[in-house]
């Protein structure tokens, strides 16, 4: 098997919930090695989200595999004392702790600059490391409210939460990709540059096309569940058997084809209520009557093969059990098995495929599993370790 193209980086990572975790698990996908620090009573507290992976937490298992478990007491001083030797030999270093936390342990990143001056450092926040919201706490929710997120998610009665954790996937997503670079011009300078990422500023950037919408249209856009602001028709319609398909009509070529290959009306194609994006925007509840209509005649798996033969994308709304089954992952084998404590789970593949490289898919790992080897390799004697385990410090 090749060598993986992060193979002799190494990671140490105070962290905890899920940024900064999914930001090292893909370092450690790669090659990477990341040792994960943790606190002694307890360890990074996503290990008690849930207990519904074979009685470990659901969110852990996802963001943690591949990595080494070591507890220390940062707020003692023999605790800084291993981690501060830990990153004298690291390449990266990532923290996600409160407001001020890493700077009152040294760990900020113009103190790391000065005593490891190759070592790159990484801060993932909730607003910002400077400004005025940098000592507020936040989670993923608070960054979908703060963002405007939630005022477009849900119907137009109520609002609502998107299903997953969408402020921390993407503040660790530019977390690694940042890394990444950063990296890279270590390699090609010499110099080492400090990587800062915010919830809120990773957010901000995905709500572009909405904030400029609003400020050069006048008004946000609405929130339509799964219609479109912008584009019609799109959506989920329930067909004959209850179950509902969505589609959208991209461009008037396939405006064309719907009326004439799936709605069986040809001449609607140069109606003037539909016959451009906009006018069907704003003729959008005749337009959805017609195409309901249509849905109600026919069963989901007739409504999904019209709409293929038309040239139009379509999809049924799973659940999240028919994702599981979905072909797509089984016919391009993206399942592996990864064992847990205890246990042996399927775990999905990283998304990038680099041609002739294989993911490392490793072990999930139990709380402080790897404590003893790595003071070990720092030059702790079994005796020293057992000491420091009696003051709780690892």
């Amino acid at each position: 098997m090749p060598e993986l193209p992060l193979s002799g980086i190494t990671v140490v990572s105070v962290e905890q919930a899920v940024a900064a975790p999914f930001a090292t698990r893909q370092l450690a996908d790669l090659g990477a090695r990341v040792i994960k620090v943790e606190r002694p009573d307890g360890g990074d507290f996503a290990r008690r989200y849930d207990t519904s992976v074979h009685g470990e937490s659901s969110y852990f298992v996802w963001l943690n595999r591949s990595k080494e478990s070591l507890t220390l007491d940062l707020k003692s001083a023999r605790g800084r004392d291993i981690v501060e030797r830990l990153l004298g030999e690291a390449d990266v270093f990532v923290q996600n702790l409160a407001p001020g936390a890493a700077a009152r342990l040294g760990l900020g990143a113009d103190a790391l600059a000065e005593r490891h001056p190759t070592l790159i450092p990484c801060a993932i926040s909730g607003y910002g490391t400077s400004g005025p919201w940098a000592d507020r706490k936040a989670y993923d929710l608070l960054v979908q409210c703060q963002t405007g997120l939630v005022s477009l998610t849900g119907t137009a009665r109520e609002t609502a939460r998107v299903g997953v954790s969408i402020a921390d996937i993407a503040a660790g997503v530019y977390a690694y990709s940042g890394i990444l670079t950063a990296l890279f011009t270590r390699a090609t300078t010499g110099v080492a540059r400090a990587v800062e990422v915010s919830l809120f500023e990773a957010l901000a950037e995905w709500m572009s096309q909405p904030a400029y919408y609003t400020r050069h249209g006048g008004t946000q856009p609405p929130r339509m569940g799964t219609q479109h602001a912008t584009i019609a028709p799109y959506g989920a319609y329930p067909a004959a058997d209850g179950r509902e398909v969505l589609f959208s009509v991209q461009n008037e070529r396939e405006w064309r084809a719907l009326c004439d290959r799936f709605l069986g009306r040809p001449e609607l194609a140069d109606d003037p209520r539909f016959a451009t994006g906009p006018a069907r925007v704003a003729h959008r509840e005749e337009l959805n009557t017609i195409v309901a209509e249509r849905f109600r005649t026919l069963d989901s798996a007739r409504v999904r093969q019209l709409l293929d033969e038309a040239g139009i994308a379509n999809a049924g709304v799973n659940d999240v059990g028919e994702f599981l089954e979905h072909p797509v992952l089984d016919g391009r084998e993206r399942w592996r098995d990864v064992p847990i404590p205890g246990a042996v789970v399927p775990a999905l593949l990283p998304p990038v495929d680099l041609a002739g490289v294989t993911a490392r898919m490793d072990a999930v790992p139990a709380l402080g599993e790897h404590t003893d080897t790595i003071l070990t390799a720092l030059g702790h004697s079994a005796a020293e370790i057992s000491g420091l385990r009696a003051e709780r410090v690892v």
